[in-house]
């Protein structure tokens, strides 16, 4: 919470622009252990199953988001902490992950981008095991401004989903109180994820839910090879309480409702 505070603080003094400077060096832990207790709320939070000596695919993210959290409060980071909106992820799980395990993680920032709704920075976390890495990801972030130029082509959630769209295998609804419930076990507590109100601060009508948490309930639905590469879009916010669909086939899954909220896909590493 102090460094949310920190990060809210200071965000009314950025000025978000993909010229801008970004800090350099990464931010480390070392020796770090996982809390069981914590870390069996959140499978039970995302539906992945407990009592496994294995770290789900998605939990080393959340091991990294103090990290993440303190390199993005920071004053040299030049996009504003509040309203910042994950939009995508690629993750490499090189072997599995004991729970019971001992852990060196690094978090980065590697850069910025222009976006045609404002700047997005990329943020890399890596896990090691003594010299061995054994995980590894690269998120992206997007701070929302008006912006005179053209960005890379970014997915538009407007726009008609080019592939046919993959058949349905399961209806789920989350609750009003998801990103409550995901941001006391993930420690995401971003305000456009706890309340109406303050989610309509940042130009949403409803909260709505962490991106990590579609994208973690769609991996437990789906599966993860023990070695594993990861890619997902965050294509449209989902507001809560909600109404969407599960779907896959092979390699791919999304999660859609009206729009496509979540698309990606798994194979083998």
């Amino acid at each position: 919470m102090p460094v949310l505070a920190r990060g809210a603080l200071l965000s009314p003094f950025k000025r978000p622009h993909p010229g801008a400077g970004f800090p350099r060096a990464p931010l480390t832990v070392s020796g770090l252990r996982v809390d069981l207790a914590r870390l069996a709320a959140y499978e039970r939070m995302c539906g992945f199953p407990t009592g496994q000596d294995a770290l789900p695919v998605t939990y080393p993210q959340v091991l990294g988001f103090p990290l993440a959290m303190r390199l993005m409060s920071g004053r040299d980071f030049p996009l504003p902490l509040l309203g910042l909106v994950h939009t995508s992820i690629g993750i490499t799980r090189w072997r599995p992950m004991p729970a019971t395990g001992s852990y060196d993680l690094s978090v980065r920032v590697d850069g910025l981008a222009a976006h045609r709704r404002g700047t997005e920075a990329s943020v890399a976390t890596e896990v090691r095991a003594g010299a061995e890495v054994v995980w590894e990801s690269t998120s992206t972030y997007l701070a929302r401004h008006r912006t005179s130029t053209q960005g890379p082509a970014a997915p538009d959630p407007a726009a008609p989903d080019p592939a046919e769209p993959l058949p349905a295998v399961a209806e789920w609804r989350p609750g009003a109180d998801v990103g409550r419930r995901y941001a006391t076990v993930s420690g995401d507590r971003n305000p456009i994820h706890l309340h109406p109100l303050t989610a309509r601060l940042f130009g949403f009508p409803r909260a709505i839910a962490h991106g990590m948490w579609t994208l973690a309930r769609c991996l437990a639905a789906h599966g993860v090879p023990d070695a594993a590469r990861v890619h997902a879009e965050f294509r449209a916010p989902l507001l809560l309480p909600g109404t969407v669909t599960y779907a896959a086939r092979g390699e791919r899954f999304e999660l859609r409702g009206g729009r496509t909220h979540v698309r990606g896909s798994v194979y083998p590493a």
